[in-house]
């Protein structure tokens, strides 16, 4: 039947890259002889590779659109220093550094935005100048050196936990009820609205495995979390922002638009959408994004340094493409763009538990980048 095969290949298409993480977590599992998961470990994962979600998360909506930001991790970098003069030298609240940083990224994102989408110069030149212009900015505000000392709240962005109840933490084991609950709750409203409307639905066998793989990942998440250090902080920054984004770009007249320009640009101008202030807030969102990036980064390691965000423009780039989003732009998901950031914070975890030489493991995950894009001709291929 045409139809059932249509269906088996979307869905396919839309759970390979989650089936995907989970062979890799079994792979790894077994290959570490259950080290991967234990609950020190899990809580590492999160918060090691949280700057690459970030940046993954506002790099897959410019991708999206038909662009690129190779800058990212330069403003990493000087919105770790910022943050850190603020707080070091200027004497300013960790607070009000941390809205300080976040406002100059969102500035560094008007600023190319700006080239972009009104004088009209290609992203990928446009960002390609900021990553140059920005990492020599972050070598004169440390003057090549490192700032240390930062106040111990600050530090809890990257590294801290809410307070816990014990072990395990009934706490963390809450949080996971409630997303749960949410989950089957959004998802059962969004099959209602479908068979009201009498739109194509998911079959039910697929429906109701999605939803019970999702929960019983989610429990063991918490049930592992609340057997270390209870809920890392950032996990729920996260969380925030992965619903906050999802909405954006699904359920809003600006995510719509982002789609169209990415589909055929020329066909959402004639159609009124007015692309070039779409272009700047995408750029000015993205800047934001990277200067949350660098205040977690700069958490994390409790110092700011002029070599950090190195290489995190690609980790955020290869996040978005292994989670399904087109090279030409137009199709991409939040979740997808997440999902492949775990996708290559799981790769890093395991290969180091394993002991591998950092060099091979560059080489595995750019293999892995390119069987990605590879599957993802493959299949325009086959729909056509």
């Amino acid at each position: 039947m045409p139809g059932a095969k249509r269906r088996l290949r979307i869905d396919m298409r839309q759970y390979g890259i989650l089936a995907a993480l989970l062979v890799i977590v079994l792979l790894f599992q077994v290959l570490t002889e259950g080290r991967l998961l234990y609950p020190g470990n899990v809580s590492n994962l999160i918060q090691q590779n949280a700057y690459v979600l970030i940046l993954a998360i506002g790099m897959v909506i410019v991708i999206i659109a038909g662009h690129i930001d190779l800058s990212v991790g330069s403003v990493v970098a000087t919105v770790g220093a910022v943050a850190a003069l603020a707080m070091n030298d200027w004497g300013l609240p960790w607070g009000v550094a941390v809205a300080l940083a976040l406002l100059v990224g969102a500035l560094i994102g008007a600023w190319q935005g700006f080239w972009v989408a009104f004088v009209g110069i290609p992203a990928f030149i446009v960002t390609l100048a900021g990553m140059l212009v920005f990492r020599g900015i972050a070598l004169v505000l440390l003057t090549g050196g490192t700032i240390s000392g930062l106040p111990r709240a600050f530090n809890s962005i990257g590294s801290g936990t809410l307070p816990t109840t014990g072990q395990p933490d009934l706490f963390t084991l809450g949080i996971g009820l409630l997303a749960s609950a949410g989950l089957v709750a959004q998802q059962l409203r969004a099959r209602a609205n479908l068979r009201r409307l009498e739109l194509p639905r998911e079959r039910l066998v697929s429906f109701v495995l999605k939803i019970a793989i999702a929960v019983a990942a989610i429990m063991y998440l918490c049930y592992l979390l609340a057997y270390n250090r209870g809920t890392p902080i950032i996990l729920i920054v996260l969380a925030t922002l992965v619903l906050l984004y999802s909405f954006l770009l699904t359920r809003t007249v600006f995510g719509r638009h982002v789609y169209a320009m990415g589909g055929n640009l020329y066909a959402a101008m004639m159609s009124g959408v007015k692309t070039k202030w779409v272009t700047f807030g995408i750029f000015v969102n993205m800047g934001l994004l990277a200067g949350l990036a660098g205040v977690v980064s700069t958490a994390r390691a409790g110092s700011a340094v002029a070599s950090a965000g190195q290489s995190f423009e690609l980790d955020a780039i290869a996040a978005v493409f292994i989670g399904g989003a087109a090279v030409q732009g137009g199709i991409g998901t939040v979740v997808g763009a997440v999902i492949g950031g775990l996708v290559m914070g799981v790769l890093n975890q395991g290969l180091s538990i394993l002991s591998v030489d950092a060099a091979w493991q560059q080489v595995i995950k750019g293999l892995v980048l390119l069987l990605a894009v590879a599957f993802d001709v493959y299949s325009k291929r086959r729909r056509r």
